[in-house]
């Protein structure tokens, strides 16, 4: 099947060397039974490569079956790959077969593979060497003929360089790699992909299609698209579903493009852009709890004074306690206002929160989980929606920032 064709098959579009070559890639080690290992910022389009790799292999005829390891807490996670036995733990009301039973003869699909805990890399490590696998609650190997290809946006050898990824899995999976470029390095492909999404919406929905003026498409091309191509899509989705007028210009475009400028900005990449997204969201919401506070304290002193009808300065000061250490003078800095959307029409949250301006980072992440799993009893469940992250981002920041008691 040449290039052409495979694109076709897959609904892929773009002609850029470094997708060429991905492509290529795919189609040569798909005969063999080889781990692969996909790599790729988020939103590339990293699964059709498995698809594609199945399509063309001797297992075409067998099951294909996608994992998200992401997506299934770290208790389940094992009994969802590996499957269980009747009563294995509570709620085991029956046997369950796992993904690597039910794929046996095809091919597994791992997404996110650098999200697996340790205990389920030894098990998937056990199943690459020796096609063996114990079901959860079983003392008894059984066998699997498996084809498993993985992707991650994670770079794995700083990921094993850290510790949290096993460096024996890593070479186990990493037998052909497979790197799928960002969709800033596919300037030749950007305006074509935003032309089918385009059309697809136009046609689902029974509307005329947008077009782009030059303005507009130089804008798109220029664009450093951190969400890639998922982003793109949700772009022209958006343009489609929302303008009344069907040519776009650089002005409508614009309020589609969070943080648009000409020039070249850079992206972090992989696991720092994950780290960086879930800190700032912790900071966040630790600026607006101290906002919060401050207004509660402002509240408090109002109705105190009100109550008691203070009118001078020193009956006020009579107050507040005695014998505290001179303040600290806060250094002139201003910091820029939220770039939030929500949060436009707020005040400025660093100037309430200048009591904390000395603490470090670490320190403001480390009271703001405190105090969440201080509100909430403990639960780790509920901290987390509390601080708006996944339940297993907040057992990791526990674990780095050394919290034992709370």
């Amino acid at each position: 099947m040449d290039l052409t064709t495979l694109k076709q098959r897959f609904g892929i579009i773009g002609n850029n060397e470094a997708l060429n070559e991905a492509l290529e890639v795919a189609m040569r080690v798909a005969p063999t039974d080889l781990s692969v290992l996909i790599t790729g910022e988020s939103g590339v389009g990293k699964e059709v490569f498995p698809q594609i790799i199945h399509a063309n292999s001797s297992r075409k005829h067998g099951n294909y079956i996608a994992v998200n390891c992401g997506a299934i807490p770290e208790g389940t996670i094992d009994s969802e790959l590996f499957g269980h036995e009747k009563g294995a733990f509570t709620g085991a009301s029956e046997s369950r077969k796992g993904y690597f039973e039910e794929a046996n003869g095809g091919t597994i699909f791992l997404d996110e593979v650098a999200e697996l805990p340790h205990t389920t890399q030894v098990r998937l490590l056990r199943v690459l060497q020796a096609g063996e696998y114990i079901r959860v609650g079983s003392s008894k190997a059984q066998k699997t003929n498996v084809r498993v290809v993985a992707a991650t946006n994670v770079d794995l050898r700083e990921a094993v360089r850290q510790g949290r990824f096993r460096e024996d899995l890593y070479y186990r999976l990493n037998t052909v790699p497979l790197t799928v470029p960002p969709l800033r390095d596919r300037k030749g492909d950007i305006y074509l992909l935003f032309r089918k999404f385009a059309a697809d919406v136009a046609l689902l929905y029974r509307m005329p299609a947008i077009s782009l003026d030059e303005g507009a498409r130089g804008m798109l091309e220029t664009y450093p698209w951190p969400g890639n191509i998922r982003q793109l899509k949700n772009v022209a989705e958006q343009i489609s579903a929302v303008e009344e007028s069907r040519s776009i210009t650089a002005d409508i475009l614009r309020k589609y493009l969070p943080d648009y400028a000409p020039a070249s900005v850079p992206v972090v990449r992989g696991q720092a852009q994950g780290e960086l997204n879930e800190e700032r969201e912790l900071l966040y919401k630790v600026l607006f709890d101290l906002r919060s506070d401050m207004s509660d304290l402002k509240r408090m002193v109002s109705e105190l004074i009100a109550e008691r009808n203070y009118e001078r300065k020193s009956d006020i000061t009579a107050l507040l306690p005695r014998n505290l250490p001179a303040p600290i003078p806060a250094p002139a800095v201003h910091p820029a206002p939220v770039a939030y959307d929500e949060y436009a029409d707020t005040e400025e949250v660093m100037d309430e929160s200048a009591p904390h301006e000395g603490m470090t980072k670490e320190q403001m992440l480390r009271e703001s989980i405190i105090k969440a799993l201080r509100r909430h009893g403990g639960k780790r469940r509920e901290a987390a929606k509390d601080l708006f992250i996944s339940e297993r981002t907040l057992y990791r920041k526990i674990k780095e920032l050394g919290i034992d008691e709370y």
